[in-house]
């Protein structure tokens, strides 16, 4: 009964629903497509194919544009020459027609993600590495208690702890500079990525035969040389996918960055600036939607990176030996 074939309607019925699950989770991803390669007269055409590739937006983003040459209105220049106008009001008109305020510094926000992302999604999975370890292997008052408490707090909703968090952060005087709210945001990521990144690690670390680190023991390393040569290369998949998640989240994450770094406006991070592309007089549609796109290639990146171990490192963590 287990292996009855099912019959060809049956067949059509289960791919028809597949097809449509795939294309109701894509369809989103293919509208930001579409309406970031549109040109402005373009956009009333409800087809998702534009009727003429449009990647001015692309460029403006990545700074790729030339530079536009903004001339002052000859009304203007007969203005300039009045004698009774003082130099400092000369100077705040012509900055007022020759100010680049619609420049959307894209580049700048993703580095900023980039970074903040990159030392998260290392220093979580170094410190979750170690943790894992010790809770997989070693004995001590605690240990249970200790590996409970640290999904408890990822049991905790972020809406929560930001207040607090930033009363503390402005107690302490760290919110008061650029270099302490870094260090807070820094600090945040690592606490709300650590507890899945130990319970992953540490499962893992269970499948991996203890006779193996014994017979590095017997041949005269210690457990940290036996950790580094023994289980850190063979927990490479699942390493990689600890990481790939640290990095998703960190990049993602815009609760704790709205509220840190909502002052310091040249260290936003990619969600941030975008929030606020969106409410500006910049929320040109097309600009926003290729922001969107170029928001998400450094998480694709990362799965296709990752994509040959992501998948052994999930099935193989789960497993108790």
């Amino acid at each position: 009964m287990l292996n009855r074939r099912r019959s060809f309607g049956q067949n059509i019925f289960l791919y028809s629903m597949i097809i449509m699950i795939i294309l109701f989770c894509i369809f989103p991803f293919l509208q930001i497509l579409s309406t970031s390669l549109k040109h402005q007269i373009d956009w009333g055409n409800p087809s998702l194919i534009p009727r003429v590739i449009h990647l001015d937006a692309y460029k403006e983003l990545l700074g790729l544009m030339p530079e536009k040459v903004i001339e002052i209105p000859d009304s203007v220049k007969s203005m300039l020459d009045n004698p009774a106008l003082s130099e400092t009001a000369k100077q705040k008109i012509i900055a007022r027609f020759t100010s680049q305020d619609a420049d959307f510094p894209f580049v700048r926000y993703m580095l900023n993600s980039f970074l903040i992302s990159l030392v998260t999604s290392v220093a979580s999975t170094f410190f979750a590495a170690l943790a894992a370890y010790a809770i997989a292997r070693l004995r001590f008052p605690g240990r249970s208690v200790f590996s409970n408490a640290v999904l408890f707090v990822y049991m905790v909703g972020g809406v929560l702890l930001m207040v607090p968090l930033y009363q503390m952060a402005v107690t302490v005087g760290l919110a008061a500079s650029i270099t302490g709210t870094l260090v807070c945001i820094f600090l945040i990521y690592v606490i709300q990525t650590l507890p899945v990144a130990m319970y992953m690690l540490g499962n893992y670390f269970r499948t991996i035969p203890f006779s193996l680190e014994e017979a590095a023991m017997m041949d005269g390393c210690s457990r940290t040389e036996a950790f580094a040569t023994i289980i850190i290369p063979l927990s490479r998949p699942m390493l990689m996918t600890v990481f790939v998640y640290c990095f998703v989240i960190a990049w993602n994450e815009y609760l704790f960055a709205s509220v840190f770094l909502k002052q310091y406006q040249d260290f936003h991070t990619l969600p941030l600036a975008l929030q606020t592309l969106f409410n500006s007089k910049n929320a040109i549609w097309d600009r926003i939607m290729a922001a969107s796109m170029l928001t998400l290639v450094p998480v694709v990146i990362a799965f296709m990176f990752a994509n040959r171990h992501l998948s052994g490192g999930l099935t193989e963590g789960g497993v108790k030996e």
